[in-house]
């Protein structure tokens, strides 16, 4: 048994020390040495941050009441179209029209005191001016004009009141547009408090939308107003919308970071506005923008691997290498001649940059060395008869000598 474990581990050795010998004392391996090659053409350069936001008509009217009353009629429903001034709804008026009517009784008999006081108040001072009636009898009849000129007043006042909150049981829209929205149904009470309680919302147009996009702190120094922008929404996946930068709003906002409770994120909101032809961008849709900090097209640009890329001579060994001054190159390849050209470089997007000056469209430079390291040629191991491998061990007994 011994011996037959003897004879598995001397051929595992021997095996291992031909992989060696085929590896690094074989025949020397062919190495083929090709440059990759790159196209000066004229395309795209640009640079952009993501950011994701909602959609929301541009301008939109929170509809409300400022009375509290029943909600008697309702003439809109969602979607319809509305013009400025057209009546929509209206609240029950008894209450507020017994309220006007009072208010206007009030009135009235104000007035009418207010009217008699001042003509007593200008006789007696003719009478006063002319010494034939007491200092104190005129300075009673001021005094009672000058109460109930202020009653008359208050009381004008209250009727004007009362005017005003009959109006607002009459509810019209504020603007040409579509209802997007209706919270209340015909017999419900609102009350009005410190809030005004919203009964419909209306969109001016749809058919020009904006997208409120929160952009991180890291990213808004690049965002600018007109910048142009691209974004999705999940309704439309294989749709991409198309819009601008409008404003981009000082007021920040911060939320707690979900990775780490203790830290905050900072985001702005900024206003990208977007053409909505067709009507498919909808109130309130998530839309995923990509807003470009940096956009030029019909510009020259190469690879930046054609702006790293220099001839090794020991790589490039048959080949010429003609080099030039110049703080930026790019190198072509004609024939068996590496040639440098100069050039002045633009913008840069991290994968293309733009070559002001130096090359011409259509010129191919190139970008990068490609070596193809072949294999050893260790040629057919000898086999022994039978065709078995000397190296490995055979069955137990056949090492006995015959």
């Amino acid at each position: 048994m011994e011996k037959k474990k003897k004879i598995y581990l001397s051929a595992g050795v021997i095996v291992v020390v031909l992989v060696l010998v085929w590896m690094f004392g074989g025949s020397k391996a062919k190495h083929e040495i090709s440059f990759e090659t790159d196209v000066v053409k004229r395309g795209v350069i640009s640079n952009s941050v993501t950011a994701t936001g909602t959609i929301e008509p541009v301008t939109e009217v929170e509809v409300g009441t400022q009375v509290s009353g029943i909600i008697d009629k309702i003439y809109v429903d969602y979607n319809s179209i509305v013009t400025k001034g057209q009546l929509i709804a209206e609240m029950d008026k008894v209450t507020l029209t017994s309220e006007l009517q009072s208010a206007k009784a009030t009135y009235n008999g104000n007035k009418a005191e207010y009217d008699y006081q001042k003509k007593l108040y200008e006789r007696n001072k003719l009478l006063y001016e002319k010494q034939l009636i007491s200092e104190a009898d005129y300075d009673q009849t001021a005094y009672n004009y000058q109460r109930s000129q202020s009653t008359f007043e208050q009381s004008k006042a209250a009727l004007a009141k009362a005017q005003r909150n009959l109006s607002y049981a009459t509810i019209t829209s504020p603007i040409d547009g579509v209802v997007t929205s209706r919270d209340v149904e015909e017999g419900q009470t609102v009350a009005s408090g410190f809030e005004t309680p919203t009964l419909f919302t209306i969109a001016a147009d749809l058919t020009k939308m904006q997208v409120v996009a929160d952009v991180d702190e890291a990213d808004i120094a690049g965002v600018k107003d007109g910048a142009r922008v691209s974004f999705s929404v999940d309704a439309y996946p294989d749709d991409t919308f198309e819009g601008w930068v409008k404003q981009v709003r000082l007021g920040s906002t911060n939320s707690s970071s979900s990775s780490t409770a203790s830290s905050t994120v900072v985001t702005y909101e900024v206003v990208i506005t977007a053409e909505n032809p067709d009507l498919k961008l909808k109130p309130r849709l998530t839309a995923n923008a990509t807003i470009y900090t940096l956009y030029k097209e019909g510009v020259l640009t190469v690879p930046n691997k054609a702006l790293r890329f220099t001839p090794n001579p020991s790589l490039a060994k048959g080949y010429e290498i003609v080099d030039c001054p110049g703080k930026d190159k790019v190198w072509t390849l004609e024939g068996k001649t590496f040639k440098a050209h100069a050039v002045k470089k633009g913008i840069c997007d991290g994968s293309q940059t733009e070559i002001l000056e130096g090359l011409t469209e259509g010129v191919r430079v190139v970008t990068e060395t490609k070596v193809d390291v072949g294999m050893p040629d260790m040629g057919a191991v000898p086999e022994a008869e039978g065709g078995r491998s000397p190296f490995m061990p055979g069955p137990p007994g056949s090492n006995k000598k015959k």
